[in-house]
């Protein structure tokens, strides 16, 4: 008979447990080391403080973080995402800047448009190389990883490109309902994805694929359409959080927007329970592990760390984050928590 737990002991076996306890002990630090950290007032008719802050610098990351879930699923990985995002605010920003009227509604719409399609058909791109071409996933991306910041540099002639359109900076300055439309935004993304994946067969098939390419082929999944479709998402993705991070300056500086992103994006899928081996996926997961990434940008400067330490200091919570999640390493640690197992020989047995 299978085994029943209690439901202590399931909560103990979820796998967003630990992802869910680290960002409260960020939270819990923070609080420690400033007491009003919690705090949130409204002013203007909006909210203002640390965590809404944190979840509005979480958004890019977030965005980025949900294409890059569903390629991983399949097995591939997107090392280009921050190009492409960096590609997609110098589209905007430049044709902003071109724009007969500069601070007109339809040139904010425009210029988003353009740079969204761009992304899309880089995304595009890189799914037919690792589809179609056959070539590694790390490998096709790396080639617009490299590329696309030359692309993005040609297209702003190696200058930091600024624009004054307000309802492009609305993108991550502006308010909806007293929330910062930048998370806004990315949870109509989350949301639209989970209904994608979940409501439909889409989901399902990703999996397939990324548990078994060859089987879920003999089975009829088109594998190179699933494939070729997650790597435009991710695209789209990108782009997105591209047009977030340009409108929070109001400009575009083509050599280090979105730089390391994409490291970000993973660290928040992988802290989210998604295996890099390809498979089942956790949107929420991935929720989680983004605001995760972004409470601890937001803790290490608070809690009087410098700067210089920032990558060291994430590379060692992340770490920890992940043993905890470790099938392998709790077990490692029950075993070792019990003591030795001592064979029992049986009655008659040389040993």
């Amino acid at each position: 008979m299978p085994e029943t737990l209690s439901p202590a002991r399931r909560a103990l076996r979820h796998p967003l447990l630990w992802p869910v306890l680290a960002l409260a002990v960020l939270l819990v630090v923070n609080v420690i080391a400033t007491p009003t950290f919690l705090n949130i007032r409204i002013q203007d008719g909006h909210l203002y403080g640390n965590l809404v802050d944190i979840v509005r610098n979480s958004a890019p990351v977030l965005l980025i973080a949900l294409g890059m879930t569903l390629v991983i699923a399949t097995r591939g990985i997107d090392l280009s995402v921050g190009a492409i995002a960096a590609i997609a605010a110098a589209v905007a920003c430049t044709r902003i800047v071109a724009a007969g009227d500069e601070a007109a509604l339809s040139t904010a719409v425009m210029a988003v448009t353009y740079a969204v399609v761009v992304c899309v058909l880089l995304g595009a791109w890189n799914g037919f190389l690792v589809s179609v071409a056959g070539i590694q996933p790390i490998i096709a991306t790396l080639i617009l990883m490299v590329a696309g910041r030359g692309i993005s540099m040609a297209i702003t002639d190696g200058q930091i490109t600024t624009v004054n359109n307000p309802y492009f900076s609305d993108l991550a300055s502006g308010y909806v309902l007293t929330l910062p439309v930048a998370f806004i935004l990315a949870l109509a993304v989350f949301a639209l994805t989970a209904l994608l994946t979940r409501r439909t067969a889409l989901g399902m098939l990703i999996e397939a694929v990324g548990i078994n390419p060859e089987a879920s082929r003999l089975a009829g999944v088109r594998a190179r359409t699933i494939i070729w479709t997650v790597y435009a998402f991710s695209g789209f993705c990108a782009g997105v959080a591209g047009l977030v991070i340009a409108a929070n300056t109001n400009s575009v500086n083509a050599n280090s927007l979105g730089l390391w992103i994409e490291l970000d994006a993973i660290l928040a899928v992988v802290i989210g329970g998604t295996s890099l081996a390809g498979g089942r996926f956790s949107l929420t997961g991935t929720l989680v592990g983004a605001l995760f990434i972004a409470t601890l940008a937001r803790t290490i400067p608070n809690i009087g760390i410098p700067s210089e330490a920032n990558y060291l200091f994430k590379a060692v919570v992340v770490i920890a984050v992940c043993l905890l999640q470790s099938p392998r390493a709790r077990a490692l640690l029950r075993v070792r928590r019990r003591g030795p197992v001592v064979p029992v020989l049986a009655k008659g047995t040389a040993a």
